[in-house]
């Protein structure tokens, strides 16, 4: 190991996100803005579940990851533009080597100099880790790393031309850490990497009571691609209750509420007259999983019977009225979702919306009994299907309350519906506990792949996320294939065609996607910049 020593100081990013932020006197008596430092206090309902980038692939966690940890590319504020960031240049040297410059002169904010060794490090121990929360399985085309020297990292790729690799670089599964205060080979622990001041983004850590209170602290030896932070001290506090986050943004007690309100809320607060209301394009999408092994007929269960199996998959989603939950819990701040990559990327395609319910989108009753009745299905099926409450927002409860509605008023389903707070439930799931569940997604770059990659290539080297025990030879391979065609039209044409097996198979089953929903105050500036195309939101923009 090296000896070395600086930091730096970054910003935040996270997908499909609702932004709500008052015109208010700082909860600590800042007055940021025009870089002149000051106190943000920011509210939120999206709880961390690790510090450690290779332990964590949600929201929460990514928007910490966001503000402390280094990349190699990141986004141009407004767009979809990758760009250099602790790189000085990235690109194809051949089909499948992809090199990187790093800047010189790098710390983190320990004092440790940043080189490619880090570089090498970060990927290296994600892919080795493999943790099931974590997101190893963006990783599924990397084949090794080299590092001729402390400035070139040299990422060698299974596949030529790999269109997907710059956005990789850019998510979840790209933060680079300190090899000096990181397990190579186990998670770290929160307080050891806040201890150790692992961090080199705009903002590093200076005060953590776990998903209590997150005080971050401008860095100025930043050398990414986002100016330095406009803001010195932001405190990040974590909400159990969206209704005390509304009444702390309404009682002017925090400057930014930041996911997740009710869209009732979301009506109600857009009509106070020191608030307004932005929309940005959106990449969020809800979905239910089923776990192959334990659902009703699943591989693993005394009635195991794959034909049956798939018959209730899509008897429900002849029945599912998505419309419905988009306009009466959403009040159209959600719209049906048709497949499993949401409409408006280059290559989306709806073809559940034909093959499934009535053709045109609504639920048709007769259609899912004779499924099942072909399948030879008694019903009515027992359906245990689990939900979360505080990850995905308060609605989350209507929501499935009326997909459960939904679905017992066929008569056949009988649905037991539960509930589990957030951070025992991304473990339990991975656990096979849950037959039936709701999952959320928050793209980490603006490219189909990212909604198809990361849930459905699955090979013991490289685990999906979802670990729902869906693996198909076939689609890995043409998942494998799609992002080596450097022709759009043909690329796409790929990609359309992986989105007509998974509705035919259903691993999972698409229901609605949203926007990007920010409401403002005119003292909170840079809130137009974190509703950009690559679905980000960036707190160092943000300023009073």
């Amino acid at each position: 190991m090296k000896r070395r020593t600086g930091a730096m100081a970054v910003a935040i990013a996270a997908a499909g996100a609702l932004l709500l932020s008052a015109c208010s006197t700082s909860t600590t008596g800042g007055s940021g803005g025009d870089g002149e430092g000051g106190t943000l206090t920011v509210g939120t309902t999206d709880k961390v579940v690790a510090l450690d980038p290779a332990g964590a692939y949600d929201n929460g966690s990514s928007l910490v990851e966001q503000q402390v940890y280094p990349f190699i590319l990141a986004y141009k504020p407004g767009t979809a533009e990758l760009n250099p960031s602790i790189a000085e240049s990235a690109d194809f040297t051949e089909p499948t080597k992809y090199e990187v410059k790093l800047k010189e002169g790098m710390k983190f904010a320990n004092g440790n100099d940043l080189t490619s060794s880090d570089v090498k490090f970060s990927f290296d121990r994600q892919v080795k880790i493999q943790d099931p929360n974590g997101p190893s399985s963006l990783l599924g085309g990397l084949e090794s790393v080299e590092t001729p020297d402390e400035q070139t990292v040299i990422f060698n790729l299974k596949r030529e031309n790999d269109q997907t690799w710059p956005g990789v670089l850019a998510s979840a599964a790209g933060p680079i850490v300190d090899e000096d205060v990181f397990d190579a080979d186990a998670i770290t622990d929160n307080q050891d990497i806040v201890d150790g001041e692992a961090f080199a983004g705009p903002y590093s850590i200076a005060g953590f009571d776990f998903n209590k209170l997150i005080t971050y602290e401008a860095y100025d030896g930043y050398q990414g691609y986002l100016d330095p932070a406009k803001t010195e001290t932001v405190q990040m506090k974590y909400y159990s209750d969206a209704n005390n986050m509304k009444l702390d943004i309404q009682e002017n007690k925090i400057d930014v509420a930041w996911r997740s309100l009710s869209a009732t809320d979301i009506e109600d607060l857009g009509e106070k007259e020191n608030l307004t209301v932005h929309k940005g394009p959106g990449g969020e999408i809800r979905y239910i999983v089923f776990n192959l092994d334990t659902m009703p007929f699943g591989a693993k269960t005394d009635e195991a019977d794959e034909d049956k199996a798939l018959a209730v998959r899509q008897a429900m989603a002849d029945s599912v009225d998505r419309q419905a939950v988009a306009s009466q819990v959403y009040k159209d701040t959600f719209t049906p979702l048709y497949s499993h990559v949401p409409d408006g990327l280059p290559a989306s395609s709806e073809p559940l919306k034909s093959e499934y319910g009535d053709g045109e989108g609504g639920p048709d009753v007769a259609k899912a009994k004779k499924t099942l009745e072909d399948a030879g299905v008694e019903t009515p099926v027992k359906l245990n299907l689990q939900y979360n409450p505080d990850h995905y927002g308060p609605s989350s409860g209507d929501e499935y309350a009326l997909i459960k509605d939904q679905l017992d008023k066929t008569e056949l389903f009988d649905v037991n519906l539960q509930s589990t707070e957030w951070v025992q439930y991304n473990k339990d799931r991975t656990d096979d506990a849950y037959p039936l569940y709701q999952l959320g997604w928050f793209p980490d770059y603006s490219d189909a792949d990212n909604y198809l990659v990361p849930f459905f290539y699955d090979t013991d080297e490289t685990p999906a996320f979802l670990g729902n025990h869906y693996r198909d030879k076939t689609m890995n391979e043409e998942l494998d294939a799609q992002s080596s065609i450097d022709d759009k039209d043909k690329r796409a044409e790929a990609l359309q065609k992986i989105q007509g097996q998974l509705a035919d198979e259903l691993p999972t089953l698409p229901l609605l996607q949203g926007s990007q929903i920010a409401i403002s105050g005119n003292d909170v500036k840079g809130v137009d910049d974190t509703l950009d195309p690559a679905f980000q939101f960036r707190l160092a923009l943000l300023s009073k």
